[in-house]
């Protein structure tokens, strides 16, 4: 016949606490209790590489798109400046074609220009003729006294440049009387007058210098300019 003490076997059976800590104690269970650790720690891990990835994948695709609008703005930058460039070559060329149509207009008006502004600013003279010739220049006039001649000689030898290797003939004339044009008026007596022939030679003028040549000063009337060719 069995025998069983329900006392004992109520008594000595693990409960609560020390049963948990019964089966924790169990090799199985803390090998079980480990893998889940671990793999909890690697989800963990996995699951904070994730984030942190994305953040900085995140962070780059916003710096490539910063870079790419700054690249734009720096293309669309040097695109203005490289047509300003061509704008303004474009108007230094035309600035350059007139200085060059200009200086190629520089002819027999210059000329008379140059000689005209300097021959007025000495009173008395009459002027005859000027013959230019590969750029050599033979001007024929007549003034009242030697004086006169010489300052509208010092006046083209003092003409920065224009005029150069100056060379002055002078040669009295005597007075004499012309017959009236109409009959009854009296004879009309001319007095002594000096001819003179000035031969020099003539570079074309810059712009500046024919603005400052067209500005000389003129003392006396206009006198008579006639050109030869």
């Amino acid at each position: 016949m069995i025998k069983i003490n329900l006392l004992e076997s109520v008594t000595d059976r693990p409960s609560g606490v020390a049963m948990v800590e019964d089966r924790v104690s169990s090799p199985r269970v803390q090998t079980l209790l480990l893998a889940l650790t671990v793999f909890g720690l690697l989800i963990l891990g996995a699951g904070y590489d994730y984030v942190s990835a994305n953040s900085a994948h995140q962070a780059a695709e916003h710096e490539v798109e910063n870079q790419r609008r700054i690249n734009q703005q720096m293309l669309a930058v040097n695109k203005e400046q490289a047509e300003l460039e061509r704008k303004t070559q474009d108007i230094q060329s035309r600035i350059d074609a007139i200085k060059k149509l200009r200086e190629s207009q520089q002819g027999p008006g210059a000329v008379l220009r140059d000689i005209k502004a300097r021959f007025d600013s000495v009173p008395g003279l009459y002027l005859q003729s000027i013959e230019q010739q590969d750029g050599e220049l033979t001007i024929k006039g007549e003034s009242p006294n030697e004086y006169s001649v010489t300052r509208f000689g010092q006046s083209m030898e003092f003409s920065a440049g224009l005029f150069t290797n100056l060379i002055i003939e002078t040669q009295r004339q005597a007075g004499k009387v012309v017959s009236p044009s109409l009959a009854g008026d009296p004879p009309v007596a001319v007095p002594e007058v000096v001819a003179f022939t000035v031969k020099c030679k003539y570079v074309t003028p810059k712009p500046s210098a024919t603005a400052a040549s067209a500005q000389a000063p003129a003392n006396s009337a206009p006198n008579q300019v006639a050109l030869k060719k």
